[in-house]
């Protein structure tokens, strides 16, 4: 395969979880904030540096505003991480490699695209703010779909599924480390019922309520971590991501016949996860464990980039 349709496969997938990961993102900072006594804009601040688009937004804003933060985040082209500017890049994407994909994932693609191009044509108020964060989950929940329905297991599908993985891995560290940002009031507050929500705040923003609900009777700060960090059954969680890109980029192997370092480096990460426990991660500092994570995971998604020759 060519590198440049490597790639266009690696972005369309990446752009299109992204586009979800950000709806998600907006949810859990819309109900931590629900936690502060007094309504306060500078709390987007947490959600912006979680996005990693602070210092754009305050290029443009001079202050943070809710609204602002949102809208920028949703809908803003100045923006390359907002919705409508991956779901564009995404179509864009899907386009230039639509040879490579069926008919059913081009047409969600496109969908997809036209749905939130309308949806998003305005700045979205409040009262509709739930039904477009919906939206913009269901699409791309419907892409995934039609890829593991027409898409035949080859590398086309094995580069879809690395794109998509990569980037859930880094949004779900990000969204952990929301918790970071927000502080409580005080120090006094920690384990309090403010704590718990915004915890579990998290927890929902992961679609992971019912699934933790199921298999644990605790709640509380390290089971939450440790269910979204390390818990392989849990699909989004940073243990099955890289397990499934060991597993995807291993397929690769076989079918090209030659190993990669961006494997090894897969590996590396796995391996860390399998091996530590949430008394570790904490022991250290959970947001220490979150920026190392989110920094092999970009390290990762440059060596692919390398490895498959994208831009060849």
């Amino acid at each position: 395969m060519l590198g440049k349709t490597a790639g266009g496969l690696f972005w369309m997938c990446r752009y299109l979880e992204r586009s979800a990961n950000n709806a998600r993102l907006i949810e859990a900072g819309s109900r931590m904030t629900m936690t502060r006594s007094a309504a306060d804009d500078a709390e987007w601040e947490s959600v912006l540096s979680t996005a990693n688009v602070k210092d754009m937004f305050l290029q443009t804003h001079e202050h943070v505003k809710r609204a602002d933060a949102i809208d920028y985040i949703l809908r803003d082209r100045s923006n390359p991480s907002s919705v409508m500017s991956v779901v564009e890049s995404a179509r864009n994407n899907a386009r230039m490699v639509r040879v490579a994909l069926t008919r059913e994932v081009w047409e969600a693609v496109n969908d997809t695209w036209m749905k939130l191009k309308d949806a998003l044509a305005r700045r979205v108020s409040d009262a509709d703010l739930p039904n477009v964060l919906e939206l913009i989950r269901q699409q791309s929940a419907q892409v995934r779909g039609a890829l593991h329905g027409t898409m035949l297991r080859n590398d086309i599908f094995n580069f879809c599924r690395i794109g998509t993985f990569t980037e859930r891995a880094d949004n779900v560290a990000r969204i952990l480390d929301v918790k970071y940002f927000v502080l409580l009031p005080s120090v006094s507050m920690v384990g309090s019922t403010i704590d718990n929500f915004q915890w579990e705040a998290i927890l929902r923003s992961a679609a992971a309520e019912r699934s933790f609900a199921w298999l644990n009777k605790e709640s509380g700060p390290r089971a939450i971590a440790e269910f979204l960090i390390l818990d392989q059954r849990l699909p989004r969680s940073i243990a099955f991501c890289y397990s499934n890109l060991s597993r995807n980029l291993g397929y690769l192997e076989q079918e090209y016949g030659e190993a990669r370092p961006s494997r090894e480096l897969c590996e590396a990460t796995l391996s860390r996860l399998i091996s530590t426990d949430v008394e570790t991660i904490f022991d250290g500092g959970l947001h220490e464990f979150i920026q190392s994570i989110l920094q092999s995971n970009n390290a990762l998604g440059l060596q692919i980039e390398k490895d498959y020759r994208f831009y060849a």
